[in-house]
């Protein structure tokens, strides 16, 4: 039945009396004379059943498939379908404001139309549950939902306690003030002094910024925003909503988060993880294991599988020295372990036998090549994973799939030089915060 409807959906370009004309709808054998006289509760069901872009291009083909689409996107929660995770990059020719989704359900490229500041101006921090963190020319940070096209200021780098404003003969802010504890800290995790720096507007985030994870907020129905931050790689969150940044409990070299039942699992490059219980007035760090046996530091992933096991990924790394003398990191093997907390050790795994695993500055996923059949099980779909910093925006960028039975490499996007920002992997989600739909809405969602 969605295949047909697919079919349907493709032809959205034509004529509405051609679709009506040429395209099966439900079975083979009934030919939809008027697409307004199918039900909307029958539409409804369908709908719910879509990828975000075929569900776009139903709105196109009549008030009456529109209003259903109006319904679903006023009402997330009717909408069913496991979207399959797409790459986000931008392009020059497309426009500053400009964000293009390759889809690998469809293997085409959708183009969606962000608000200011334009996202080719801005750093892309993390990417979870249909959202990005972005970072802005101030260095400031903004949630932004870009199937929706919704933003949200997050609260500002000066309310981190790292951080604090210069202002200049107006009282404007020029620059800020950065300090970090990473050699200021003694054994007793007591503050002895700090090491300052002064940045522009704009380069703060190039120093600043690790990576940030977006999490569902039960209590508030919300989201929780964790940023791990500065040399020190220290933690701070946010709900969305908040005036300020909140520094957790001193301690450093986080590397991942992943947050479950209320507590934040927090891992380091050599295998201790503390966790922070966000629900309590007190943010207490606990540390549930000092180290990891056969801890190897280097660059590494942590990835919650469906059935609830914790995984970490290593990534390897060949450098490579291109024809124009920019070296440039080209993926070449993956090695996985399953965390076993109780024995504090890392049992080194073979294959993802029909798991699929997303890596780069996103939220790390594993999914079901069942789930998602236009996936290939076994396999590992990358991004950049190393510093975005400005320095790097000319250099061609490692993305890809690897099999994990052969580690063969192929690639998504051929030589993909996408100069800024650093491409990453995101789930669009129709879900917006204290938003309700109206006809003007869908026709900018459209």
């Amino acid at each position: 039945m969605l295949r047909t409807f697919r079919k349907l959906l493709s032809l959205s370009s034509c004529s509405l009396k051609e679709i009506q004309r040429n395209s099966p709808l439900m079975e083979p054998e009934i030919v939809v004379r008027n697409s307004s006289e199918i039900p909307q509760d029958v539409l409804l069901e369908i709908f719910a059943l879509l990828e975000i872009p075929d569900l776009m291009r139903a709105g196109f083909v009549c008030s009456s498939w529109r209003s259903a689409c109006t319904t679903i996107c006023s009402q997330p929660e009717l909408y069913k379908r496991p979207q399959t995770p797409c790459l986000l990059y931008t392009s020059e020719s497309a426009g500053e404001n400009v964000a293009c989704l390759y889809s690998l359900a469809e293997k085409r490229v959708y183009n969606f139309t962000l608000p200011d500041p334009p996202i080719r101006s801005r750093y892309l921090v993390g990417s979870s549950h249909g959202w990005l963190v972005t970072a802005d020319e101030k260095s400031e940070l903004h949630l932004v939902n870009v199937a929706t096209g919704q933003q949200i200021a997050l609260p500002s780098v000066i309310t981190n306690e790292s951080v604090k404003p210069i202002f200049d003969d107006a009282g404007t802010i020029d620059k800020y003030e950065l300090w970090d504890p990473m050699h200021d800290i003694d054994l007793d995790f007591q503050y002895i002094g700090h090491d300052m720096t002064i940045h522009a507007l704009d380069e703060l985030r190039d120093v600043f910024y690790h990576q940030s994870f977006i999490f569902p907020d039960p209590s508030t129905g919300s989201y929780i925003v964790v940023l791990i931050h500065g040399l020190s790689l220290q933690l701070s969150f946010a709900r969305v909503g908040d005036c300020k940044w909140t520094l957790l409990p001193p301690g450093w070299d986080y590397q991942q988060c992943i947050y479950t039942d209320g507590l934040l699992y927090a891992f380091t490059r050599f295998g201790r993880v503390d966790t922070f219980d966000l629900t309590s007035p007190t943010f207490t760090m606990n540390t549930i294991t000092d180290c990891m046996k056969n801890y190897i530091p280097e660059c590494m992933y942590v990835v919650q599988t469906p059935c609830g096991d914790l995984l970490q990924v290593r990534r390897e790394l060949d450098l490579i020295d291109t024809d124009d003398n920019k070296l440039i990191f080209k993926t070449n093997k993956i090695l996985l372990y399953k965390v076993d907390m109780a024995a504090k050790e890392l049992v080194e795994m073979k294959d993802l036998h029909d798991q699929v695993l997303f890596l780069g500055y996103n939220q790390s996923q594993s999914l079901s090549a069942k789930e998602f059949p236009q996936l290939k099980p076994n396999c590992v779909y990358f991004t950049d994973s190393e510093s975005h910093v400005s320095k790097y925006k000319n250099y061609c960028r490692d993305i890809g799939v690897l099999n994990l039975e052969n580690d063969n490499r192929e690639e998504i996007l051929p030589q993909l030089w996408c100069s800024w920002p650093n491409p990453i992997w995101i789930t669009a989600s129709l879900t917006r915060m204290n938003w309700s739909c109206t006809n003007t809405q869908i026709d900018n969602l459209l």
